[in-house]
């Protein structure tokens, strides 16, 4: 049974919160990779620390591929934003299937009867379980089940962007397309975003 829990996800306090909490963490990550290359550059161009910008240099070279993630995640974070003011928070039941690397990439929860989805947590896996969550097996969804959407441990304080597990190609139109497309969990073409 799906309980809808207001008219948008945006209306509940926590969710306006846990999405301020995740814009300072994507900064975070953005400033923590892209700040050694900026030292590098100014310590190079003041002609000062030669020394530390070698050592800033070694840092952004170690880093260098994480830093599209992390730029591609602060970006796309305007697409959570998008659908938690567009779609209602739906409490559902779901299940947290492990890797054999022991990591939390995936969620399994059932819609309907005929009809449970796979969402994968991007762009980095999440423990839902371990987020302040005091039912593990619940959990917060906002989105198109056949599109993706942002998940939250119940509460709403921990929004993160979900995708389906395999993507697939949905016929273009029918109920709830014009939005998925609008809010960005969807192209013209019927195939969900990845990001």
């Amino acid at each position: 049974m799906t309980v809808l829990l207001a008219k948008v996800a945006w209306d509940h306090p926590q969710t306006v919160v846990g999405y301020r909490r995740l814009v300072i963490r994507r900064a975070m990550w953005v400033l923590s990779l892209g700040g050694p290359f900026l030292l590098c550059c100014a310590c190079l161009y003041l002609g000062v620390l030669r020394q530390a910008a070698i050592f800033f240099l070694l840092l952004t070279i170690g880093f260098v591929t994480w830093i599209p993630w992390v730029v591609i995640a602060f970006v796309r974070r305007h697409r959570v934003a998008a659908v938690l003011r567009a779609y209602p928070w739906q409490d559902l039941p779901c299940r947290h299937p492990r890797r054999a690397t022991n990591s939390p990439a995936t969620i399994v929860i059932p819609f309907r009867e005929d009809f449970t989805a796979t969402l994968r947590i991007i762009p980095f896996p999440v423990d839902l379980v371990e987020v302040e969550n005091d039912q593990p097996d619940r959990i917060w969804f906002a989105g198109d089940p056949r599109f993706g959407g942002v998940v939250s441990p119940v509460g709403g304080h921990y929004p993160v962007r979900v995708v389906p597990h395999t993507p697939r190609r949905e016929e273009r139109g029918g109920e709830g397309f014009e939005l998925a497309l609008r809010v960005g969990l969807v192209r013209r073409s019927g195939k969900g975003t990845r990001t």
